[in-house]
C-alpha cells in the first residue's frame, strides 16, 4: 500500500512563505466569485428574457413569474446546504467546492439553450425552473463549504478579513453579471437584440466560467481543520452532530434573517426596483446597481478588518439598530424621487448599513461550530433561512406592489431586520469564543 500524503501545507511551508494561504485564498474566491455570477445573472437579466419565457401579461407580471422561479430556485438551497455540507465534513472542503461548480456550470447552460415559449411552449418555463432548481441546489451548498473553507485557512488574527471576501466575490459575481448586461446595452447589442437572444450570452459565459473554477479549486489544498480534526470524528457531518449544537443554529438562523431580507433587497431586488417604482431607464437603473454594488464590495474587507480589532458583535448591532430606524424612511425616499444621483446616494446609505452584517456573517456562522460538523452547520440553517426570507423578498415586494401596497415591504424588511437585532444583542462575541481556535 502506497504511502499517504498530507493534503495541508507544511508548517514551514505556510510560516516562510505564506503562498499556500494567498494561493487558497484566491482559489476558493474566484470559485466563489462565478458561482455567484451564474445566480445571480438570471436576476440581472430578468428584465430581457421574462417575455421569452412568459410572454401573456404586462412588465410586473412577467417579472413576478420570473420572480417565482427565482424563489423556487431558493428552496432547494436548504437541499443543497445538506448535501454539500455533509460532503465537505465527511469527505473534504475541496471535493464539496468542486462538485458544486460543476453543477452550476450544467445549470447555465440549461437556460442559455432552452427554446423560447413561442417555440416549444410550455416546456420553455419548465426547463427554466429545472436549471433554477439545480443552481439553486449548486449555490446552497456553495456557501456554507466556502465560508468553512476560507475561514479554516486564515490566521486567527486575520480571520474577519479574510472571510470578508466571500462577500467580496459574492457581490463580484453580481457585479459581473451587471458589467456584462452594460457593455451588452452600450457598446455591443440592440434593446432589441438582448430580448431576442443576447439575453443568452451571460448564461453561456457562466457555463464556460464555471468549468475554469473547477479547475482552480481541484489544484486547492485541504485545510488542516479537516484533516487534523473532522476527519477523525464518526460523528462528522451527520445531522446527530448537528443537533448537538442548537443554541449555535439558532443563533445562525436569528442574525441571517435580517441581514438576507436587507441585502436582497438592496441587490437583486433594486434594479427591478430602481426600473418599476422609481422609474428610471433599465440602462440607468443597471448603471446606477453596478457602482452601488462595486463600491459596496471595496467596503467589506476594511468592516472585516475592523471586526478583527474591535470584534463582530459591534458591527452587527450597528447594523440591526441603523437598518431597523432606516429601512422605512430609504425606501420611501427612494420610491419617491426622481434624481438619479439622489437615488444612487440613497441605495449607498443602504448598502453602508448593510455592509455591518455582510462583511462578517460568513466568519460568524463559522466560529459557532466544531470542525467535524462546521461546513453542514453553517450551510443547512442559512440555507433554510434564506430560502424562506431571501429567495422570497422580491417575490413579495412585486406582489404588494401589484396590489396597491408596495410601503407594506418596507415595514416587513424593518420587522426582520429587528428580529436578527435582538440575537446579535444576546449573542456571544464569536471573536473571543471561536471554536476554529481549537481545531
Amino acid at each position: 500500500m502506497p504511502p499517504t500524503t498530507s493534503t495541508y501545507p507544511s508548517e514551514t511551508e505556510t510560516v516562510h512563505s505564506g503562498a499556500w494561504r494567498l494561493k487558497a485564498i484566491i482559489g476558493g474566491s474566484i470559485g466563489n466569485l462565478v458561482e455567484w455570477y451564474d445566480w445571480y445573472a438570471y436576476s440581472a437579466f430578468s428584465l430581457y428574457f421574462a417575455p421569452s419565457f412568459f410572454p401573456q401579461g404586462d412588465l410586473t407580471a412577467q417579472l413576478l413569474n420570473t420572480a417565482g422561479i427565482f424563489a423556487v430556485g431558493f428552496l432547494m438551497r436548504p437541499v443543497g446546504g445538506w448535501l454539500f455540507g455533509r460532503i465537505a465534513d465527511q469527505n473534504g472542503r475541496k471535493k464539496a467546492m468542486t462538485s458544486s461548480v460543476l453543477l452550476m456550470s450544467f445549470g447555465s447552460l440549461l437556460i442559455a439553450l432552452t427554446p423560447t415559449y413561442q417555440t416549444i411552449g410550455i416546456l420553455a418555463p419548465l426547463l427554466l425552473l429545472l436549471a433554477r432548481l439545480l443552481q439553486g441546489l449548486s449555490v446552497g451548498g456553495e456557501y456554507g463549504t466556502s465560508a468553512t473553507y476560507l475561514s479554516e485557512v486564515a490566521t486567527s488574527h486575520r480571520r474577519g478579513f479574510y472571510a470578508s471576501f466571500q462577500y467580496v466575490t459574492l457581490i463580484g459575481g453580481q457585479l459581473l453579471a451587471l458589467g456584462l448586461l452594460l457593455c451588452l446595452q452600450k457598446l455591443w447589442l440592440t434593446a432589441d437584440q438582448l430580448h431576442e437572444w443576447g439575453w443568452r450570452i451571460p448564461f453561456l459565459v457562466g457555463a464556460m466560467l464555471s468549468l475554469v473554477a473547477l479547475y482552480m479549486r481541484s489544484h486547492l489544498k485541504e485545510t488542516e481543520s479537516f484533516e487534523k480534526r473532522a476527519k477523525n470524528s464518526k460523528d462528522r457531518g451527520t445531522m446527530r452532530e448537528l443537533l448537538a449544537h442548537p443554541r449555535a443554529i439558532v443563533t445562525v438562523v436569528g442574525l441571517t434573517l435580517g441581514g438576507t431580507i436587507a441585502f436582497y433587497t438592496y441587490s437583486t431586488y433594486m434594479q427591478k426596483f430602481l426600473v418599476n417604482t422609481v422609474h428610471l431607464s433599465k440602462d440607468d437603473a443597471t448603471l446606477i446597481s453596478f457602482v452601488s454594488l462595486a463600491i459596496f464590495a471595496f467596503l467589506q474587507p476594511f468592516l472585516g478588518l475592523l471586526s478583527d480589532k474591535i470584534g463582530r458583535k459591534p458591527l452587527l448591532i450597528g447594523f440591526g439598530v441603523l437598518g431597523t430606524i432606516l429601512t422605512i424612511p430609504l425606501l420611501t425616499a427612494l420610491s419617491q424621487t426622481e434624481s438619479k444621483l439622489v437615488a444612487f446616494a440613497l441605495l449607498m446609505v443602504a448598502l453602508v448599513i448593510v455592509s455591518g452584517y455582510t462583511s462578517i456573517n460568513a466568519v460568524v456562522k463559522a466560529e459557532l461550530f466544531p470542525a467535524q460538523i462546521r461546513a453542514l452547520g453553517v450551510g443547512l440553517p442559512y440555507a433554510l433561512t434564506v430560502a424562506i426570507f431571501g429567495g422570497s423578498a422580491e417575490y413579495i415586494a412585486l406582489y404588494l406592489k401589484s396590489i396597491g401596497h408596495e410601503n407594506w415591504y418596507y415595514y416587513f424588511v424593518t420587522g426582520c431586520i429587528f428580529i436578527s437585532l435582538i440575537v446579535y444583542l444576546t449573542m456571544r462575541d464569536t471573536k473571543h469564543t471561536s471554536l476554529i481556535e481549537k481545531d
